[in-house]
């Protein structure tokens, strides 16, 4: 009966248009010459939950919102009408004790949707649920690109494999040997074992296998990525929850910039309140660099002045950044810092560190091969940027903002130094012939 294709866009809006049209399952599987469970699927997968009352009424959810006569719940009310019914109130369901959500018996049977209801513009107060073709699409193009990247791991399955794998790797055990000794633990494949080691996820490394170092770098390796459950509780929305409960804590913004494709990269660590940022020189860039530039600031800062440094970070959802448990905790399990991530495609909601990319451009254009570099050359190129004038910063440098909010202490840690502003240079005349060449 059915092509077993996936459906296409045209096809979700026909699903779109016959839901609001109060069409069965089965009449548009038989439009659509799908099974109706196919239907049925798409549509209870792609719900889209939306919170809104009608016309002047305020959103409420609540199972006695039509019998409730509370007044004055909140202590606070601000309201100019403070003696109304809390039930006619935006604040209501979040601010009463006895608040018991209330779901639309017509939700739990076919379509799931509030497509085709007639109350849901008229008399309706609860959450509505609609199936909408465009954000059908695009949770559909997101996953298929997601399941086709690199191999999915938990990170309590790397840590797991980490455990068992490395310590036998640095005893000159081979990965072959370790997959027949102990394949009933692995639960992996020997290629599967290869690629984590080349990924940079295990402790051990590519260094500790004596025959693969002499053979050449394969020019396209798989990518390793840790699955999304690591991104449960750390998304943008919870990051800003987070921050209206800590609107005290500064934020630092983590990101990757490029030079060749697949060649060496830098780790940059923007510091919002202030506008500075350090970079880190990566020979790779995967998510066992990254962990490894916090340890050494963590281990070069200490415990009170790192979380002091760095009480929330706030990435994208680049692979390198797919471990986050191991950059929040030190190795005794103690919390130094909380990480939080973008939405997809929303670089904007880190703009300042992507705005101070700019000033990195100036030294390093797309496409320049970064491995010509040493961390000292990446060092005099910030020392530069963090001694340029913002006005943003009322005509002050980074360097000073970030010294007057964290001590001079941190910067001479940091090796980092003021220029002159007349010796503050934006190009890459800074760097020595050899290193142009």
């Amino acid at each position: 009966m059915a092509d077993q294709k996936h459906l296409t866009l045209e096809q979700r809006s026909m699903i779109q248009e016959m839901l609001t049209n109060h069409s069965s399952f089965t009449k548009i599987g038989k439009a659509l010459n799908k099974h109706p469970s196919t239907i049925a699927k798409e549509v209870r997968a792609h719900l889209v939950f939306v919170r809104s009352g009608f016309r002047h009424v305020n959103y409420n959810a609540c199972v006695h919102r039509l019998s409730c006569s509370k007044t004055r719940v909140c202590t606070t009310c601000h309201s100019d009408r403070r003696y109304r019914k809390c039930s006619s109130c935006s604040s209501c369901n979040k601010s009463c004790p006895d608040f018991t959500k209330f779901i639309c018996p017509k939700l739990l049977k076919p379509p799931y949707v509030c497509n085709g209801c007639g109350s849901r513009t008229y008399g309706c107060t609860l959450e509505k649920r609609f199936y909408r073709a465009s954000a059908a699409q695009k949770e559909y193009s997101d996953t298929l690109s997601e399941s086709r990247t690199g191999i999915s791991f938990t990170e309590t399955e790397l840590q797991h494999l980490d455990e068992l794998v490395s310590p036998l790797l640095k005893q000159n055990q081979s990965p072959h040997h370790i997959c027949v000794t102990a394949s009933d633990e692995l639960m992996v494949s020997e290629s599967t074992l290869y690629r984590l080691i080349d990924s940079g996820v295990f402790s051990a490394r590519n260094l500790d296998l004596p025959r693969k170092v002499r053979f050449r770098r394969r020019k396209r390796s798989v990518q390793v990525k840790v699955d999304k459950s690591c991104r449960i509780g750390r998304k943008y929305e919870d990051f800003r929850k987070f921050m209206e409960d800590h609107p005290d804590h500064l934020v630092v913004e983590l990101d990757s910039v490029e030079g060749v494709k697949g060649g060496y990269v830098l780790l940059t660590i923007h510091f919002v309140k202030a506008e500075m940022m350090l970079a880190f020189l990566r020979e790779h860039n995967d998510s066992r660099s990254v962990i490894e530039i916090f340890e050494s600031l963590y281990s070069l800062l200490g415990h009170e002045r790192f979380t002091r440094l760095f009480p929330v970070c706030l990435t994208d959802n680049g692979s390198e950044f797919s471990n986050p448990r191991a950059i929040e905790y030190n190795r005794h399990g103690d919390q130094r810092t909380r990480v939080f991530y973008c939405d997809p495609n929303a670089s904007y909601q880190k703009g300042s560190a992507e705005r101070n990319h700019e000033f990195i451009r100036c030294f390093l254009p797309k496409g320049t091969d970064l491995s010509r570099y040493t961390q000292d050359d990446i060092r005099l190129m910030m020392d530069h940027i963090n001694s340029y004038s913002r006005g943003s910063l009322g005509n002050k440098c980074p360097y000073e903002m970030f010294a007057f909010l964290y001590g001079q202490e941190i910067l001479d840690l940091l090796e980092c130094h003021k220029l002159p502003p007349q010796s503050v240079t934006l190009n890459s005349s800074i760097f020595s012939r050899e290193v142009q060449a």
